[in-house]
C-alpha cells in the first residue's frame, strides 16, 4: 500500500512517514499543496494523507481537485478542529479528519480503517518486489527457481523495510530504527546484519547487488529489472 504525505512541517513529516513505514506502507512525500497534486498524479497513492495549511494551495483545494476525478481515500491533518472546517473538509471528499497532535498507534489505526472502508486490504502475507518475495509469515525469502530461504526474525524485518521503500535510500539510522527501534542497536550491528542478509539474497556474484550501499548515508534496494 503506497501513502502520499502532505505535510509542511518537515520534522512533523519525518515522524508520520516514519510511523507508517514501520507499519508496512510505502511512502511518498509532498510539502505544498501544488506539489501534492503532482505527486498524486505520478504515483497514484492508495491513500493521501492531507494537511490543512498549505502553501500555495490548501488541503481543502488539494482535496477538491483529487474529488473531481478519483475517489482515492484522503485523511485530512489539522490543529484546527472546529466543527465548521471539520464539516467543511467532509463535505468536500475527505474520508476522515485527524486533528494534531495525535498519537502513532491512533494514526495507523485510523489509516487502516479508512483503507478497509474503502476496500483496499492490506496482504500482511507477503511483499514481492522484482523477482523477490518475503514471506513474513514463514519468516522466508523466495526467488525464482529457489528454494525458501530462512531468514531471522531480524533479517525479515530489514528486507521489509528495504522492499517497502524500494528504490528510495535509506539512512542507516532508518534502517536501525526500523529492525531494532529508537533504543537498540547500532551501526556496527546493521553492517553484520546486512552482510548476513546480503549471503541468503544475492546467491549469484555474477548479477548485480540487489542492495546497493550509498556511501557515507546508508542503503537502497534495486529490483532485479533495475539492479
Amino acid at each position: 500500500m503506497k501513502i502520499l504525505v502532505v505535510e509542511d512541517d518537515l520534522a512533523l513529516s519525518d515522524v508520520i512517514a516514519f510511523t507508517l513505514r514501520r507499519a508496512g506502507f510505502a511512502i511518498v512525500t509532498a510539502y505544498d499543496g501544488l506539489a501534492a497534486l503532482a505527486s498524486w498524479e505520478a504515483v497514484q497513492p492508495d491513500l493521501v494523507l492531507l494537511d490543512l495549511n498549505l502553501p500555495h494551495l490548501d488541503g481543502l483545494e488539494v482535496c477538491r481537485r483529487i474529488r473531481t476525478t478519483a475517489k482515492t481515500p484522503i485523511i485530512m491533518l489539522s490543529v484546527r478542529n472546529s466543527d465548521e472546517i471539520v464539516v467543511k473538509g467532509l463535505e468536500l471528499g475527505a474520508d476522515d479528519y485527524i486533528v494534531k497532535p495525535f498519537s502513532p498507534t491512533q494514526l495507523v489505526a485510523r489509516v487502516r480503517a479508512v483503507l478497509r472502508r474503502a476496500g483496499l486490504v492490506e496482504t500482511p502475507g507477503q511483499v514481492t518486489v522484482g523477482n523477490v518475495t518475503l514471506d513474513r509469515a514463514r519468516n522466508t525469502l523466495q526467488r525464482p527457481n529457489q528454494l525458501p530461504i530462512r531468514l531471522t526474525q531480524l533479517e525479515v524485518r530489514l528486507l521489509e523495510v528495504l522492499l517497502i521503500n524500494q528504490g528510495q535510500v535509506l539512512t542507516s539510522d532508518q534502517l536501525i530504527n526500523a529492525v531494532w527501534g529508537v533504543d537498540g542497536g547500532d551501526r556496527t550491528m546493521l553492517k553484520q546484519l546486512m552482510y548476513r542478509l546480503r549471503t541468503k539474497l544475492e546467491t549469484d556474484a555474477a548479477q548485480p547487488p540487489l542492495i546497493e550501499t550509498i556511501a557515507g548515508v546508508g542503503y537502497a534496494f534495486k529490483a532485479a529489472d533495475d539492479a
